[in-house]
Formats: C-alpha cells, sequence, structure tokens
C-alpha cells in the first residue's frame, strides 16, 4: 500500500517538484528525493467566480476521465470545491498482451483561504479519495477497495523582516487486497485459497516555522515539526478468508519530532553561502507484535518471526538522527555558476524494513526490529548557467551510506506433497553502500520553438559484498522538441536508456537484466475559443514493447517478488477542458 502522502488529486492538476539536493532542512532529510504537490489558488481576474470543467479519455485501456472545480469570492477570500472521476480497463502493451491495470477512482474535496489586510492568512483543505477495483500486475492481490481522507490546515503572517507559518495535516487510509474479488483464487485439493489483507493507516502532523530576512544579505529560517504515525495490517485466509494467517504490520507506531535551523549569507554579489542542522527523533513500536495467528503447532506471532530470523523480540526502537549541510555558490562569470552542496542525511527504516511479518509455510517476509538508521554522506558539484536563451547544468555527485537498509533473500527447502521444494524467505540487514551519480541539462528557447536535453547516470555498490545494488536505473536520455504560438503548443519527445546489465539476482528485487529503450511521445494543446481548449498525447506513438528496468518490484505490498512489468502500448489520449 503506498502512503497517504504519494496520493495525488485527480480533480486539481497539482504541480510537482522534485528535490534532489541537500539544500534546505525544513521538511526534513533528503537521503534520494522528495515531491512536493502544490495546487494553485484559484485565480478571478476581477470576477466572483472561476472554475473549470474538463472531459477525456484515451483508447488503450478505454480510460475515461471526468473533472471539475468551482470557486467562489476574491484573491483575498475565497471558497473552492472540486471533484473527479476517472476509470479504465486493462491496456495492452505494444506486443497486444493485456496487462492487468483497471482501476475507478473518484475524489471530492473543498479548499478555502482567507488573508486578511495585515498579511495574516488562513487556509483549510478537506479532500477524499476512493479507488476501487485496482488490478496489479504481476501480484498474488489486488485491491478492490481503498479510501484515502485529508484534512489540512495552515495559518501564517508576516513578523518582524520575515513571516511565521503553522501548517497541521491529517491523512488517513483504508486499503483492502485480496485474490478472490477481481480474479479467481487459486484451488488446493478442490478448496479455494482465498487471501484478504486489511490494512489502515493514520498520520498527524504539525510543522511550525520562521522565516526571516533581516538585511539584504542575510536569510535563516527556524522550526519544528511533530508527526505520528500508526500502521496495521492483517492477513486472512482460508476457503472463506476468516483465518488470521499473517499480522503484516503489527499495530506499528511510528512517532517523529524534529527540530532545523540554516541560514544563508551573501558574502559578496557573486558568492553565497548557506548551511543547516536538524536533529530528529524517531520512537517506533508494534502492539501487536505478540498477537498470535496461525493456529496447532503452527500458531506464532510477528515477535516470534523477528526471533527466528534476527535472534530478537524487542520492538522498541528509538533513532536520534542529526543531518547537516553547508552549501556555496559562487557566480564566477556572468553567465556561469558553481554550486557545492556537503551533506549529511539519516533516514530511520521505514515500517515495512522494520516490522513487517509476512509468514507461510511457503515464501516469507519479515523485517528487522535490529536496523539502523541509514546515514548518508552526500558531495555535489554542479555548474547552472544561461545565456541568449540557453540553460543549462552539468552535475556530479557521490553518497556514502553507512548502513545502508538491504534487502535481499535467502532459500530454503521445505516437502510439499513428498517433494523437496524451495522457498524464499526475505530478510533485512545495514550494509555500506556508494552511489556515484551524473546528471546534465540542456536547453534552449526563443519563445516560440524550444528543446531541453536529460541525461542521468547513477551506479550503486554493495561495499560489503563488492557486487551492484539492486534497483539502480540505467543511463537515461530524454530529448524534448517544442513549438508555442498564439497558445497552441506540440512537443515531441524521446525517452532512451541502455541496457542494464549491473543488477544483483540474490536480492531477489531484480528479476534479471534488462533490454534498453526507445520511446517517442508527442502531445498538444490548442484553444478553441476564448474559454475552452483541447490537449491530446499519443504516448508510445511506434508501439514498442518496453518497461522501465525499476518497474516497481512489485505493486503488491505484502508481496516482495520482484515484477518487470510492461508500460501501455501505443495510447491515444484527449481531453477538453472549459474554463471560466
Amino acid at each position: 500500500m503506498d502512503p497517504p502522502t504519494s496520493r495525488l488529486s485527480s480533480a486539481l492538476a497539482p504541480l510537482l517538484e522534485v528535490r534532489t539536493s541537500n539544500q534546505t532542512l525544513r521538511w526534513g532529510p533528503i537521503t534520494g528525493g522528495q515531491v512536493v504537490a502544490t495546487t494553485a489558488a484559484p485565480v478571478f481576474d476581477g470576477s466572483g467566480t472561476t472554475g473549470h470543467l474538463t472531459l477525456g479519455g484515451a483508447d488503450n485501456g478505454n480510460g475515461k476521465l471526468v473533472s471539475g472545480s468551482a470557486a467562489a469570492g476574491s484573491d483575498s477570500a475565497w471558497l473552492r470545491l472540486a471533484g473527479g472521476y476517472d476509470e479504465a480497463d486493462d491496456y495492452e502493451d505494444g506486443d497486444g498482451n493485456e496487462v492487468r491495470s483497471a482501476y475507478k477512482n473518484s475524489e471530492a474535496r473543498l479548499d478555502a483561504a482567507w488573508k486578511a489586510d495585515n498579511g495574516f492568512y488562513i487556509k483549510g483543505l478537506l479532500s477524499r479519495q476512493e479507488e476501487r477495483d485496482v488490478k496489479y500486475a504481476g501480484s498474488g492481490m489486488d485491491a478492490p477497495k481503498t479510501d484515502t481522507d485529508i484534512m489540512r490546515l495552515e495559518l501564517g503572517s508576516p513578523v518582524a523582516n520575515g513571516n511565521w507559518n503553522l501548517l497541521a495535516w491529517q491523512a488517513d487510509v483504508d486499503h483492502i487486497m485480496d485474490n478472490f474479488s477481481l480474479r479467481e483464487p487459486p484451488i488446493m485439493m478442490g478448496m479455494p485459497m482465498k487471501m484478504q489483507t486489511l490494512s489502515e493507516t493514520q498520520t498527524r502532523g504539525l510543522r511550525l516555522t520562521l522565516d526571516q530576512s533581516p538585511d539584504a544579505r542575510t536569510d535563516w529560517a527556524i522550526g519544528a515539526d511533530v508527526e505520528t504515525n500508526n500502521w496495521d495490517a492483517e492477513r486472512f485466509g482460508g476457503a472463506n478468508s476468516d483465518v488470521l494467517t499473517s499480522v503484516l504490520w503489527p499495530d506499528v507506531d511510528r512517532d517523529r519530532f524534529g527540530l532545523f535551523a540554516e541560514r544563508f549569507y551573501r558574502v559578496t554579489p557573486e558568492l553565497k553561502l548557506g548551511g543547516g542542522v536538524r536533529y530528529d527523533r524517531v520512537e517506533m513500536s508494534a502492539a501487536a507484535a505478540d498477537k498470535m495467528f496461525g493456529s496447532g503447532m503452527m500458531a506464532m506471532s510477528a515477535a516470534d518471526a523477528y526471533q527466528e530470523f534476527y535472534g530478537t523480540n524487542n520492538t522498541d526502537v528509538a533513532d536520534d538522527n542529526f543531518s547537516a549541510f553547508v552549501s556555496s555558490d559562487w557566480r564566477f562569470s556572468p553567465i556561469q555558476s558553481l554550486v557545492i552542496t556537503a551533506s549529511q542525511s539519516v533516514r530511520s527504516p521505514g515500517v515495512t524494513e522494520r516490522y513487517i511479518a509476512s509468514w507461510s509455510n511457503r515464501d516469507r517476509w519479515v523485517g528487522n526490529p535490529d536496523l539502523n538508521a541509514e546515514t548518508h554522506h552526500k558531495l555535489e558539484l554542479a555548474m547552472p548557467g544561461q545565456s541568449n536563451g540557453w540553460h543549462w547544468r552539468p552535475a556530479v555527485w557521490v553518497d556514502q551510506v553507512e548502513d545502508y537498509v538491504y534487502r535481499f533473500e535467502t532459500k530454503r527447502t521445505a516437502i510439499v506433497n513428498g517433494m523437496p521444494t524451495e522457498f524464499s524467505d526475505t530478510r533485512y540487514s545495514n550494509i555500506d553502500a556508494r552511489l556515484l551519480g551524473v546528471e546534465a541539462q540542456l536547453g534552449w528557447s526563443n519563445g516560440t520553438w524550444s528543446t531541453n536535453s536529460s541525461l542521468a547516470s547513477v551506479r550503486g555498490e554493495n561495499r560489503d559484498d563488492n557486487k551492484p545494488l539492486p534497483q539502480i536505473p540505467p543511463v537515461q536520455f530524454i530529448q524534448t522538441l517544442g513549438w508555442q504560438h498564439m497558445g497552441h503548443g506540440i512537443e515531441l519527445e524521446w525517452v532512451l536508456a541502455r541496457r542494464q546489465d549491473r543488477v544483483d539476482l540474490e536480492s531477489g528485487q531484480d528479476p534479471g537484466t534488462s533490454p534498453g529503450y526507445g520511446v517517442l511521445n508527442l502531445s498538444g494543446s490548442h484553444p478553441l475559443a476564448d474559454y475552452l481548449s483541447v490537449s491530446w498525447a499519443v504516448d508510445n506513438l511506434f508501439d514498442n514493447t518496453w518497461a522501465p528496468h525499476v518497474s516497481r518490484a512489485n505493486t503488491d505490498p505484502f508481496n516482495p517478488e520482484a515484477v518487470r512489468v510492461n508500460e501501455p502500448g501505443r495510447t491515444l489520449r484527449a481531453a477538453l477542458t472549459a474554463r471560466w
């Protein structure tokens, strides 16, 4: 099950920002990347109402989409109601093979904002998202029902030479997976062997920040945040799926309290220095670790699974995580800068990594409560620049990781129907690892034509065993060519990836080496009238059969088997949008 923070609005398209550089700690340490989604406030342009209505569809998978919003008010006080529904059947890959991917998704959301003359503001959001009959390719179960409820409240105002901000949030997810609602369950000894997983997550959070700019050279910020999570999941089996077979997330509480401070100072017009520190206290415990599942001599608990795999049944964990960064931005010429960032980022293992307890007489998957927090020591050098319509940014980085959380498989032989049969046990341990990366971006625009090129390469090393890390993407190159004129726009995108031979088959996360691929996508948008526009896209223009190497080890969070899923073949999408 995806965490609640991964669920995006279908009613109002969010703006996505991907953060990979460690030049702030206010949202927590960045050990890989952060995706931040924001939704723009309505623009009234002197009118008291505004809104939109979109109707769309896709041929591959017979996708359908309808979404809309309506807002009333002004730029200083407004209320907006939005909703959306989209669905699709299974799509076909480039070879015409059907891939399990059908889903139904609906959402409703209400948000509002008010700003006083003195700058004080308040914003609020309520949303509910309902996903139904979601099929997972290559997985043992599907998701007939997922409900996500999110609430958010934000306050702030100017103070001294800056502003303060208080943000509170809540997210609840109820998630059901099974192997019989959307497929036929397996048959054993003439009986259907049904499985069902019931899971819930609850998240509560509060963040207070203070930003100040006492003079033209200095910016500083301090803040504190607290977040509580509860994860609970149980799997049932048997002919009627009423026998408790595993306590997958044994009522896990994860509580975090954090403090940060950072400062940026412009030494000269050409040189800016920055730095920050952050402390996080993370406490985790599993209240249902001793809850028994199974029956008879096979009865056991999650604590028993931890004891058998790792020799411990202590599930109370506390991490004291210290993160920091220093940065330098030197503009050594009118068109070119050198940006150097050194950081230490500490990540506590996730709930699944520490506490998953998927147990059976076949394959097993057990988290490790004894895992240490993951510490990243990263150095990045970048040289961004721009001139005469061109912009560029080459960058290299190295990330030395202590106590990298490594997932791997061991093999176990058991007797099934009188025959020795090999099964897999998925485990976790800490290792030392190193990640090396090279990135490059180059773009040009004259207002009508534009082109952008981006290259990314990552090399991951398991330094304990001198072998590749699993789930490392191959070298990837993306080239776009765009045209815009009087509201019309067309873009051609070419996505290339080389084959990936550096895999870790023993981990169980890489299903094998992967071939390279090249995919062309074409898209456009056009105004039809003052308030009406049409957008369209042809994805995978030449109907290639392809799958990214990092193809989600498995979309079923309670089954660790690595699966590579082909992406859709040629797909035509179109949408008509009215705005007022």
